[in-house]
């Protein structure tokens, strides 16, 4: 039950499923709120086989007028290969998709970033006029992912190139402490901030865990990923505001004290 005193996650073990170099922050916000943050990465960041191709368009940077960084991942992974390289060229815009790869891009000088509002997704950012009349764009990423924004700013006219300087994977970790914390009773929420991280989880957690994991309510920063968590068969499943302040206040809401 949650405390009127003021912390309405206590007693509530919630599981923060992002990658580990991400985990901290919203787990000090689940923490303060009087929950237990129960790290459990979903994803690992890695590094790409070859820099060649990444480095090759951080030669020409300076042909390009819109510098796009899909995740706070790839803007944390290629400034810092970008820094080691080269200047950063004057007159190129920088977007994020949401304002954790602001954070990121700040950190390392980077102000005046173009970011959404009020969602943060690729769908967001193309309805921004800020990126309206970019002809050539360079998109940071890891490898893979959705085509929707280099697709669509092609669509408008745009040259798009893309930059990869990481790649995901699924973690080689053991899920016994959380099949444990289920079986106590001890695990109330589930936060997963990507469809492939939902789908490692699952993986993760094996035909054993899955049961339980259907059982516990997961809170998601967007529909496309409540989406493939109701085809998982996720009894209850809640859409946050963004970011991790969105999911905090989720949380909050869902398990806070009712008048």
């Amino acid at each position: 039950m949650s405390d009127p005193g003021g912390k309405p996650l206590a007693g509530k073990g919630v599981v923060v499923t992002r990658p580990a170099e991400q985990a901290q922050a919203v787990a000090g916000m689940i923490e303060a709120a009087g929950g237990r943050a129960i790290l459990f990465p979903a994803i690992e960041i890695r590094e790409v086989a070859d820099l060649g191709p990444f480095d090759r368009i951080v030669a020409r940077l300076d042909e390009f007028d819109l510098a796009i960084f899909i995740s706070p991942n790839a803007a944390e992974r290629a400034m810092k290969l970008l820094r080691a390289r080269r200047d950063l060229p004057r007159g190129l815009k920088f977007a994020a998709i949401g304002s954790a790869g602001m954070r990121a891009l700040a950190a390392h000088g980077v102000t005046g970033v173009i970011v959404p509002r009020e969602r943060y997704d690729s769908e967001a950012l193309l309805e921004m006029p800020d990126i309206a009349g970019a002809k050539h764009v360079v998109i940071f990423r890891g490898e893979g992912g959705r085509e929707l924004l280099g697709d669509t700013l092609a669509a408008r006219g745009a040259r798009v190139e893309y930059a990869e300087c990481y790649r995901r994977g699924r973690p080689d970790l053991s899920s016994s402490a959380l099949l444990a914390a289920w079986a106590r009773g001890d695990l109330d929420a589930i936060t997963v901030t990507s469809s492939e991280g939902l789908r490692n989880l699952f993986d993760m957690v094996g035909i054993s865990g899955r049961d339980y994991l259907r059982r516990t309510p997961l809170f998601v920063p967007h529909p496309r990923i409540a989406e493939a968590a109701r085809l998982l068969e996720v009894r209850t499943v809640v859409v946050t505001g963004p970011g991790d302040g969105g999911l905090l206040a989720g949380l909050e809401a869902f398990f806070g004290v009712k008048p």
